[in-house]
């Protein structure tokens, strides 16, 4: 890797996968101006096609949707979307693996007593050995990756025993394809394979080497796929996942003033990247995937939105920087007692 990064969008040179031309245009980004230019882009998602599906099912359990609840701006604007735009009944979901800070939870508290909706809180170490060991193993592996097949397998089983229809989560547009309907069957996982290419070769083999070997992680999914085959299956769960945000224009700008104001949201102290609410674990994972492949899932959800046009290539380059130094890094390392980091 050169080191070099697109014109265009936030994405290095990083071949196989990720190629620049001689402008300095990515491979990515080239292939979405030629699928453009050929209107071979899907129609983008709608407001209405939103209210149809919730339209189908309120009013017809007790709850009418599962709210997936972080404290950070994109997850509390679509709670409060729900509950005080759409008028619906949603019960509200937060997961904590051990790495969320009081700041986070306490604003998702917050939230969920200013709105009066019932909380669902799940707190867990159960990961915290797969983490400890994605780091002693110099594995690959992004840690994010790992943990959102656990997060979403509790978020369906949640569902389930609640027969909850639809799942609310606060991905952003670039946190799928933007236009692609197949989001309202995949659970936002239908991915551009170039990008997630080396990501997803370094899960199958951190997989395959310690997570089928370790009798406590043996029925662990094995991605996304399996996550959804597993709520199906065991949970009998139907529930389709969607994002307010995938169907209403704008982006952080148009609902962050909402919440400020409304729910006395505000940005939290410390987290990666600027200007949203992850887990301490977000500094370790994304200083990792930047070392081994150059760019992190963050910086492939940041060109999503840059082409979406929903954040400007500076603004993106802003949220991205690293300025959080090796204090920070010990600080979390301690907390997963591991000494080392790749």
């Amino acid at each position: 890797m050169t080191g070099t990064m697109c014109t265009r969008c936030v994405l290095p040179h990083a071949p196989p996968d990720i190629l620049l031309d001689a402008e300095g245009v990515c491979n990515i980004c080239r292939n979405y101006e030629a699928e453009e230019r050929m209107g071979a882009l899907e129609d983008p998602l709608l407001e209405t096609d939103f209210l149809k599906i919730l339209d189908k099912h309120r009013g017809k359990q007790e709850y009418d949707c599962l709210c997936m609840l972080s404290g950070g701006k994109d997850s509390t604007a679509a709670l409060y979307y729900v509950k005080q735009k759409y008028k619906l009944n949603p019960l509200v979901f937060t997961f904590n693996q051990g790495f969320v800070p009081d700041e986070h939870l306490d604003s998702a508290r917050k939230t969920v007593d200013k709105l009066g909706v019932d909380w669902v809180y799940f707190e867990t170490p159960f990961m915290k050995d797969m983490f400890r060991k994605i780091v002693q193993t110099r594995s690959k592996v992004v840690i994010c990756g790992i943990c959102s097949l656990w997060y979403m397998l509790k978020t369906y089983e949640i569902a389930a025993q609640f027969n909850v229809p639809i799942i609310i989560s606060g991905w952003t547009k670039g946190q799928t394809t933007g236009s692609s309907r197949s989001v309202l069957s995949k659970c936002a996982c239908d991915q551009n394979p170039e990008e997630f290419k080396a990501m997803s070769a370094a899960t199958r083999e951190f997989m395959d080497k310690h997570v089928r070997t370790d009798p406590k992680y043996r029925d662990f999914p094995y991605n996304m796929q399996d996550v959804m085959q597993i709520a199906k299956t065991q949970y009998k769960s139907k529930a389709v996942v969607l994002s307010p945000h995938w169907f209403v224009p704008g982006g952080p700008d148009e609902y962050v003033p909402v919440i400020k104001e409304k729910l006395g949201w505000d940005y939290p102290e410390r987290s990666y990247p600027k200007k949203s609410t992850n887990c301490d674990l977000n500094f370790v994972a994304s200083k990792l995937a930047v070392k081994n492949f150059g760019y992190s899932h963050y910086h492939i959800e940041m060109s999503n939105m840059i082409r979406l046009g929903v954040v400007t290539r500076e603004e993106a380059l802003e949220h991205l920087r690293m300025d959080y130094g090796d204090e920070v890094l010990g600080d979390i390392l301690a907390k997963l007692d591991s000494r080392g980091m790749a």
